[in-house]
């Protein structure tokens, strides 16, 4: 059977945001409620949540809290996993795979409230020798990456989706190819166009992710079939519009609406609407 909230995500445009260090999230006061309101508040129907391998029963009390209080509000949630060097494949990908089963096991545990999905945030383009421009020679091991978690999670019947970074999209025909048809739905990190001291105007703010988010659609369908490609979402951080960053989220679906493999938008991040003078653009 599929639950209300994967139904839902197959549905328009998807609305998601990030949740990062999700123990000390979820172990406030009214964690779970607090979170159900804003994402109702803010047209949110989709998490991703930090999961960690060693969750203790508490911690698995606060996530069965949680994902049944988002299930009855008809929000999906995903188990978010992050990663710099799952590229390299041995111990480093051993570990992650490690880290999905963990979702396979809590879902089993709690059947009434199951994780629906899993999202991979895996940057080998952090690491020294992948810098540049042009510089893709880590996106066979980041494929085989994907490729891996996805047979991993499809014993338990979850679908993966992955951060990109804009990088990942200037690649070839065949790169590209590869990439966009390794998992059903990517996001793409579209950050530092502004910053909310650049003494921009908020039409310009919003004419210039206008015209690159159209413009990274485009650059990731050139040449090839866009239903046979992943759906790309937008993800946006606070740091990048401060107060302005609800506008323009909702600006991006009706500037790429007609796109056929746009995604809809992620938020970057809910920690940082709890505490936007720790959070920061790192995990």
């Amino acid at each position: 059977m599929v639950s209300l909230p994967a139904l839902a995500a197959n549905q328009g445009p998807v609305h998601a945001i990030w949740i990062w260090k999700s123990p000390s999230v979820l172990a406030q006061p009214d964690a779970a409620e607090k979170l159900r309101s804003f994402c109702q508040s803010s047209g949110i129907a989709e998490v991703y949540i930090s999961v960690s391998g060693s969750t203790d029963a508490n911690g698995e009390k606060h996530l069965d809290q949680m994902i049944g209080l988002l299930h009855a509000a008809h929000i999906r949630v995903d188990a978010l996993f992050s990663s710099t060097n799952a590229d390299e494949g041995g111990a480093h990908l051993e570990k992650l795979l490690g880290e999905v089963s963990t979702i396979e096991s809590f879902n089993q545990k709690h059947p009434g409230e199951r994780f629906d999905g899993i999202h991979l945030d895996i940057e080998p383009q952090q690491r020294p020798e992948n810098k540049g421009s042009g510089n893709l020679s880590f996106l066979p091991g980041l494929i085989n990456a994907y490729t891996q978690v996805k047979h991993q999670a499809a014993k338990s019947g979850l679908p993966v989706g992955a951060d990109i970074q804009t990088k990942l999209l200037k690649g070839n025909l065949d790169q590209r190819k590869t990439l966009l048809t390794s998992l059903p739905e990517f996001t793409l990190m579209l950050y530092e166009l502004s910053s909310p001291t650049d003494g921009t105007s908020a039409n310009a703010k919003i004419s210039k992710l206008n015209s690159e988010s159209q413009k990274y659609l485009k650059m990731a369908a050139d040449g090839l079939d866009a239903s046979q490609i992943a759906r790309i979402s937008i993800g946006l951080r606070n740091v990048d519009y401060g107060d302005l960053l609800p506008q323009m989220l909702k600006d991006l679906d009706e500037a790429n609406r007609a796109s056929p493999n746009y995604g809809g938008w992620a938020w970057y991040s809910y920690n940082y609407v709890l505490a936007p003078q720790q959070a920061t653009s790192a995990n």
